[in-house]
């Protein structure tokens, strides 16, 4: 599990990277103001997070199912969050309707928070 944490931090720190410069300089010149700045809470989510994995993965060492469990809140939360705002921005783009990824965003949300949860969880069984 270890393994997986830092593989999927260290990629989705990569892909916000990589999102992020595409939305500053290519998507900057075709989308208005407020669907730029939602496609750029997503990549800020994501590196946010991209970051919390690889501290968790470099600190906890996943024998317990509470680390596991955080683990796959910000790895799934993260994802759901983050693509479903990328998509609904691409969505006007591409001239299609995605409107049922509406509800993703906030399942999303709700598995960060819980990573979240978790993350406090096990600081507390530490002590």
């Amino acid at each position: 599990m270890k393994k997986i944490v830092l593989l999927v931090g260290a990629s989705y720190g990569l892909l916000s990277v990589v999102f992020g410069a595409f939305g500053a300089h290519a998507l900057k010149k075709i989308w208005s103001v407020e669907t730029l700045q939602s496609f750029e809470t997503g990549v800020k989510y994501q590196m946010y997070h991209a970051l919390v994995l690889l501290l968790i993965g470099f600190y906890f060492s996943f024998s317990t199912k509470v680390e596991n469990s955080m683990a796959w809140f910000f790895i799934l939360g993260t994802f759901l969050f983050s693509v479903s705002i990328y998509l609904l921005a691409f969505a006007k783009t591409w001239n299609i309707s995605l409107s049922w990824l509406g509800p993703v965003t906030p399942l999303g949300g709700l598995l960060l928070i819980l990573g979240w949860v978790f993350l406090l969880v096990n600081i507390y069984n530490e002590f």
